[in-house]
């Protein structure tokens, strides 16, 4: 009982401290962007404010399902992240993130607008893009430490990030995705220097627009904390790289123009098979 307490503890601490670090983490986002673009930006906790601001608005709906199926994809995606720090199986955590962002098209399409209609399908592309890749490297975790446990693999005396390095590099390409950066924020951005009608969230506001930002900050902590596991062996250090690749990540967001669908689909496939297959491969006849 007492080694269950541990893991149930951490869960709770990511539902009630994620959104505080991804709020924090959006803030630092929007001032270094700003400040890439010689731009003073808004103060560190603006993104708390727009939220406070958007849970005050009189929610405008275009279909009676939009919000629930928005509120179903804000608890999926805390679901995925309360899973993870609790320990669970890392294949069940990936199905509860890919059920989330089902829920989040389906919200889509419950508009009439063809922007929404648009991001919707473009959302569809950046799962079947990103999905993959993410699943490879739990393969490749298992391939090195025989377990889809978080808790083990971290624990575990190998250094991922040397036995892995092909799929950390393919999974940083897909983070780019996941974190709706440019070249690939295909679906909808969190920056209007990209565009005026923002996609899938074209039609939301109020409170369903403020789940949906709410639901990103927990998605950022939990794709951080899957990169985090690749340094696991050195926490610090580990530390500072996870965030220094969050930087990296912003880097890239503003030093590029969005890539059409097109690019972002093959991009991401080519480089799942040459680097995540390829590392998997290699590995597979090493350890053999």
């Amino acid at each position: 009982m007492e080694n269950l307490n541990y893991p149930l503890i951490y869960a709770l601490l990511y539902v009630v401290l994620a959104p505080i670090a991804g709020g924090l983490l959006a803030g630092v986002d929007r001032i270094i962007t700003a400040r890439m673009q010689s731009r003073v930006g808004p103060p560190v906790f603006q993104p708390f404010y727009d939220i406070f601001k958007l849970l005050k608005k009189e929610n405008k709906e275009v279909n009676r399902f939009q919000a629930p199926l928005m509120g179903l994809h804000l608890i999926f995606m805390i679901f995925t992240g309360a899973l993870f720090f609790f320990g669970a199986d890392l294949l069940l955590v990936i199905f509860a993130l890919t059920l989330a962002c089902m829920f989040l098209v389906l919200a889509a399409n419950c508009s009439n607008s063809p922007f929404n209609f648009v991001g919707a399908e473009r959302e569809l592309i950046t799962i079947m893009t990103a999905e993959p890749m993410l699943i490879l490297t739990l393969v490749g975790f298992y391939q090195v430490t025989k377990s889809f446990a978080p808790y083990e693999i971290m624990n575990s005396d190998k250094m991922l990030i040397f036995w892995l390095p092909g799929v950390f590099l393919a999974l940083f390409h897909v983070l780019t995705i996941k974190f709706r950066k440019s070249p690939f924020d295909i679906s909808y951005s969190h920056h209007g220097h990209q565009e005026l009608v923002k996609g899938i969230t074209t039609d939301l506001s109020g409170r369903t627009m403020a789940m949906i930002e709410i639901s990103h900050w927990y998605e950022n902590i939990f794709l951080l904390a899957l990169v985090y596991m690749f340094f696991s062996f050195m926490p610090i250090l580990g530390l500072f790289i996870t965030f220094f690749i969050y930087f990296l990540e912003l880097i890239i967001d503003n030093t590029n123009a969005r890539a059409k669908w097109q690019l972002t689909f093959t991009s991401s496939w080519l480089v799942t098979l040459v680097l995540g297959c390829s590392n998997l491969v290699i590995l597979y006849f090493v350890r053999s």
